[in-house]
Parts: structure tokens; sequence; C-alpha cells
């Protein structure tokens, strides 16, 4: 194999996740790539009107990508597209750029989560056909990114391994898991929710109207934990059309 070739990745299952102006006439590419992971390339001349680049650089559709380099910043050679176009229109439009927010925030570069890239990739697809609650949707794909990316989100048994019963209220605390609570004591510094609604989230079960509010209130407690204090910029908008 020839030298210049070493670190090339050919015709790779991706996503574009955001694009920013580099130099005068090149963008840099962030990718979600199914092998990789998230992957940062430079589509040099893509801002050049006649680019044959320019208009496939758009998020939510599936895509082939062609880049070379050992560095971090990658060179991205071509773009292809993948099969199965997808329209997403308003709200359902926010929460995909939400979506790709959250995986640029957390998604370390270069580590390949197949499993997420599929649930991502189905995920967008659900959104395109606008026959679930958005809100549901958000809530399944929050829980399955936090855990394929290691974090530990319990929901069947309390943090001294004890499992959870339904009737019984929790205090639930980012990398600590759920404790038995009273009903009526706040908890200082974790989220107050039911055993029930913890169970159903294990069960992929967000039917009940307490278990959308309070699955809602957990994700939005463990997330901010992950992210630190700098706010997500989709989360807002979201939250003014009331899906987050």
């Amino acid at each position: 194999m020839a030298l210049s070739n070493i670190h090339r990745q050919d015709n790779q299952p991706v996503y574009v996740l955001h694009t920013y102006p580099f130099k005068e006439t090149s963008l840099v590419v962030e990718l979600f790539s199914r092998e990789f992971g998230r992957v940062a390339a430079v589509a040099k001349g893509a801002r050049r009107p006649r680019s044959a680049m320019r208009g496939m650089l758009q998020a939510f559709q599936p895509l082939q990508a062609t880049w070379s380099g050992k560095a971090e910043l990658k060179n991205l050679h071509s773009m292809e597209w993948g099969a199965g176009l997808l329209l997403l229109r308003g709200e359902a439009l926010m929460c995909g750029f939400y979506l790709n927010e959250l995986l640029l925030r957390l998604l370390p570069r270069e580590d390949g989560h197949d499993a997420l890239f599929d649930y991502y990739s189905q995920t967008l697809r659900i959104l395109a056909q606008d026959q679930v609650p958005v809100a549901t949707t958000l809530r399944r794909f929050e829980l399955r990114m936090l855990q394929e990316l290691g974090y530990a989100v319990p929901l069947e048994y309390d943090e001294a391994g004890n499992a959870i019963k339904p009737e019984h209220m929790y205090s639930y605390v980012a990398e600590q898991g759920a404790a038995p609570t009273s009903q009526h004591v706040a908890p200082p510094n974790g989220v107050q929710l039911s055993g029930k609604t913890l169970l159903a989230m294990a069960q992929d079960d967000y039917s009940d109207a307490l278990t959308q509010q309070q699955s809602k209130q957990l994700m939005r407690a463990l997330l901010a934990h992950y992210l630190g204090d700098k706010p997500l910029h989709t989360r807002q908008l979201l939250m003014d059309l009331q899906a987050l």
C-alpha cells in the first residue's frame, strides 16, 4: 500500500453534523461516521458556487464520504448520496438539529459507536415519518446515547442494588442512580420521580403522562451534568416549541 493511502478511508457511511467556514473557500465538516465516530475534515473549495461537494453537505442525509490524513483534521476528498433521502420539517427539523448538537458535544473524536450510528439513523427516519410524539423520540435517543457512550443510567435497580419498586418514590442523582426518598421531600441535588417511571423508561414505554413529564426532568438533569455549564443552543428553541 502506498504511504499516501495508509490513512485513507473510502466510501464510509456518514452524516453531516455541522459545517463552518475555513479559510477563503473551504469548509470544515463535522461528520458522524459509523466506523470512526466523529470525524472533522476540510472540504477544500466547498464554498465556491461551482463546487460539486457544496450541495451534498447537508444534515440528516445518509452519505458516503472518502477522506484521508493522520492528523485530527482530515482532508475530505468526495461525498456520495446514500440510500433513502430524508425530509425533516418544522418541529422534527429542530429536533434533528438538537440531536446533532448533542453528538457534537458528547461524542469523542474518532471513537466508533456503530450501534449509536444506527440508532441515530433510525431516529431520523422516525422524525421524518412524524408518527411518534417528538418528545418521546427525544427521550429515547437521549437515554440510548448516554448508554452507548458508556454513561451509567441504571433504571431497574437503586444505588444499593435493590430492585426498583413501582409504588416507591426515588431521588435520582447523576453517576449515583436512584435512592428511595419520601414523597414529600424534594431531593437537594437530584430529580424526584416514581419507581413506575424508572421501570417504564427501562421498558421503553413513554405512554403514561407522568412518565413523559418525569423522564423529561430526569434526562434534562443528566444531560446538564454531562454537558457542563455551556448550554445547548437548540434547547431553548425546542422548549419554545414545547418538544423538550
